[in-house]
């Protein structure tokens, strides 16, 4: 029969693992955007994942807010299977120029609003998809503030801006970091997510009628490898807790056999 000692470290190694277990959760329910990098200058294709953390309640609307301190010229919704999307612009202080032609308003705000009888249940994801550009060249990250609105009344503000040197806020806004162009047109890889975009945008700018670029084919890739790293890291912190309590264990059992 184990002794005490004995059930008292095996105790302490499972409430250790089952801590960090608990405390690595949380990093997969934030709303955010994904992929988190795109080159400056250029133009991407981003999906905003909203993961419903309601046990009660299932998510029926999204609306993410551009920043127009670094206007976006061209922003268009991929047609999203059960969820109406609307757009709205707003009138710029200072005119931007693209592509050599002044730009006097961009896309301030986009809402997803989901059709009767839908809605991102608990325990499931939701992602958004958006093509956005020409990206600005003078800054290092844009932040989207968003709100997820639940079908019980809820409304959770993603809207929180990280702050160097201090713990992550809990409800950070997803965040695009930006990187300096490495090709010789200053658009980059990025470009091609959007060559192939089949521009529909009704007169309205309303609805599904936004058209855009199918995901391309290393999203899917990044978003496994992201979620099997998070998955390896917590592995392993959980079993070098484990294994740290089974050697203080052992050295215990061989202090006890050489004092008797």
């Amino acid at each position: 029969m184990r002794s005490l000692p004995a059930r008292r470290t095996a105790a302490v190694a499972l409430a250790a693992a089952a801590s960090v277990v608990a405390l690595a959760g949380p990093a997969f329910a934030h709303v955010t955007v994904n992929p988190g990098s795109a080159e400056q200058g250029g133009y991407t294709a981003v999906d905003f994942r909203v993961p419903n953390e309601n046990d009660a309640a299932g998510t029926v609307k999204l609306e993410v807010n551009l920043p127009l301190d670094h206007p976006l010229a061209s922003v268009r919704t991929q047609p999203l299977p059960g969820w109406t999307s609307t757009v709205e612009k707003a009138k710029l202080d200072k005119p931007i120029k693209v592509h050599g032609n002044d730009v006097n308003e961009a896309v301030s705000k986009i809402t997803w609003t989901a059709d009767a009888g839908v809605k991102v249940a608990p325990g499931q994801f939701q992602e958004f998809r958006v093509s956005l550009g020409p990206l600005p060249t003078d800054a290092d990250a844009l932040v989207f503030k968003a709100l997820q609105t639940y079908d019980n009344g809820d409304v959770v503000r993603w809207i929180d801006e990280a702050k160097a040197g201090q713990p992550e806020p809990a409800k950070p806004a997803p965040v695009l970091k930006l990187t300096k162009a490495t090709s010789a047109d200053g658009h980059g890889a990025n470009a091609s997510a959007t060559a192939s975009a089949t521009p529909a945008a009704t007169a309205d700018g309303h609805g599904s009628g936004h058209g855009d670029a199918a995901k391309n084919d290393a999203a899917p890739d990044d978003k496994a490898s992201d979620s099997t790293a998070r998955v390896l890291g917590v592995v392993g912190i959980v079993v070098g807790v484990i294994g740290t309590a089974v050697g203080a264990l052992g050295l215990r059992r061989r202090n006890s056999g050489s004092a008797s």
